[in-house]
Parts: structure tokens; C-alpha cells; sequence
């Protein structure tokens, strides 16, 4: 793995996997410098073609308790929401699965950051919660996304009382997708990113960009958005002609992720 960074964002890409990794324990915070840090790797690596899944982790036992409750205060704050909503903004548009490892404390923006990915891989121990309320202030991001993940209800329990929930409830409810022993998080996301690693870069971008033109609207906007999206970009890429073909011939494809 070739990797960067010696600040609170350490970077590394290996074998089309790139992993981000906060690193301001113990409870990496997410102050307006790391978010800073995070919107600038990410920007930078979603100009990268070769990629075909992110690994978004935590050095520590925490993955974020949330962020500097004291830049909430004006007139701090008129800067740092629009900057972090902007970074999970970029997370959440990242153009190839996204895949969070949580353990430990996973609390206001430190979840947010993790509802940002299409993945969520957990540790037993791991807790998750929206604080927000209880300081007489929302989560932003998470009144944006939580209510597109789950059932409304769902989302709505998590915001207006500022509960913890334990990993197991939030995989109950489909917020986390995978759950695990502590000690297996890293493993085990690395693991679903390998998956994807396996497969075409172009398919995958295209999939996640159908996802994404097919969640708004209703139904038939969504249908004639995803067959767009077939018809006149995936089937103009290499890797779906040289797939299909490959089937047919009874051999492995091979990717050359255009």
C-alpha cells in the first residue's frame, strides 16, 4: 500500500482500494481542521479512475464521538456547517462504494460521516447516536440523510431523543450491513471493498450514479433515469462490451475499468 498524510487524515490506496483513516484519537473529533483534511482527500481521490471502492476508518477505539462542540458557537459556526456539510456532501457523492468500519462510539458527526456511505461495517461493540438535540441544536446532515436510509419513524426516534443505539439495533433496522466482532472491522470491510475491487471501475461508477439519479422523483422518473443512464453511458464504456462478451465465451473478463 502506498499511503500519505501526517496530519488527522492519513491516506492509503492499494490494489484500486483507497482507505481514509481519521486519526485524532481517542475519540477523533471532528474539528474544523480534520473535516478540512477529509474534504480535501476525498476531492482528491474521486479524480482518481483506477479506484473501485473507499475504506473510511479510525485510528483508535472510537471511530468519532462527533465534532468540537465549542465551533457550534457563533460566530464560529456561520464557517464550519457549511464546511462539514459540504465534506459529507462529497462523501455521499463519492463516485464508487463507500464502505465506513465502525467500532466504539459512533456519535453526531462521526455518524453522519458514516450515514454518508453506502456501507457500514460495525463492530459489536459500536454505538451510534445523534447527541444534537440534547444541546438544543440538530444534526443537519443526518436530518438529510437518515429519513433516506430508513423508515422515517426510524429516523425520527434517533433525532428527537438523542439516544444511543447499540450495533446490533442499528443492523436490526438496516443501518448497518454488516456486523462483527471488534477486533474483525477492518478485516471485514476490507474485505467487502476487495469484492468490489474485483469488478469493472465504469460499471461501478455508473451503478452508484443510477442509484443516485433513481432516488428522487417517483418511479417512472426513476425507471427512465437508470435506462438512460444504460442506454447512452454504461453501454459506451469498454468493460461492459468486453463482460457480456466474456460471459458469452465462457472466460474472465478483463477490466480495463473504461
Amino acid at each position: 500500500m502506498n499511503g500519505t498524510g501526517d496530519g488527522l487524515v492519513r491516506t492509503g490506496i492499494a490494489e484500486g482500494v483507497a482507505t481514509l483513516t481519521l486519526d485524532h484519537p481517542p475519540l477523533n473529533i471532528m474539528t474544523r481542521a480534520l473535516v478540512r483534511e477529509l474534504g480535501a482527500a476525498v476531492g482528491s481521490l474521486a479524480a482518481r479512475e483506477d479506484l473501485r471502492a473507499l475504506v473510511i476508518t479510525a485510528a483508535g477505539k472510537h471511530f468519532s464521538a462527533g465534532a468540537d462542540v465549542g465551533e457550534h458557537l457563533p460566530p464560529s459556526y456561520r464557517d464550519m456547517i457549511p464546511e462539514f456539510v459540504s465534506t459529507i456532501g462529497a462523501v455521499a457523492a463519492f463516485p464508487v462504494p463507500v464502505i465506513a468500519a465502525v467500532r466504539g462510539r459512533c456519535l453526531g458527526g462521526g455518524f453522519e460521516l458514516a450515514q454518508a456511505a453506502d456501507l457500514i461495517v460495525a463492530g459489536e461493540g459500536a454505538s451510534f447516536g445523534q447527541p444534537e438535540i440534547a444541546l438544543g441544536v440538530t444534526a443537519p446532515a443526518a436530518c438529510a440523510l437518515l429519513p433516506r436510509l430508513v423508515a422515517r419513524g426510524v429516523a425520527a426516534e434517533l433525532l428527537f431523543t438523542g439516544d444511543a443505539w447499540s450495533a446490533r439495533r442499528a443492523h436490526e433496522v438496516g443501518l448497518v450491513q454488516r456486523l462483527t466482532a471488534d477486533d474483525r472491522v477492518e478485516a471485514e470491510a476490507a474485505t467487502l471493498a476487495a469484492r468490489c475491487a474485483r469488478l469493472s471501475a465504469a460499471a461501478l461508477r455508473l451503478t452508484k450514479r443510477t442509484m443516485t439519479a433513481a432516488a428522487g422523483g417517483g418511479l417512472g422518473t426513476a425507471l427512465r433515469a437508470a435506462q438512460a443512464i444504460y442506454l447512452d453511458e454504461l453501454m459506451r464504456t469498454e468493460d461492459a462490451v468486453e463482460g457480456l462478451t466474456a460471459f458469452l465465451q465462457k472466460r474472465p473478463p478483463s477490466w480495463s475499468h473504461r
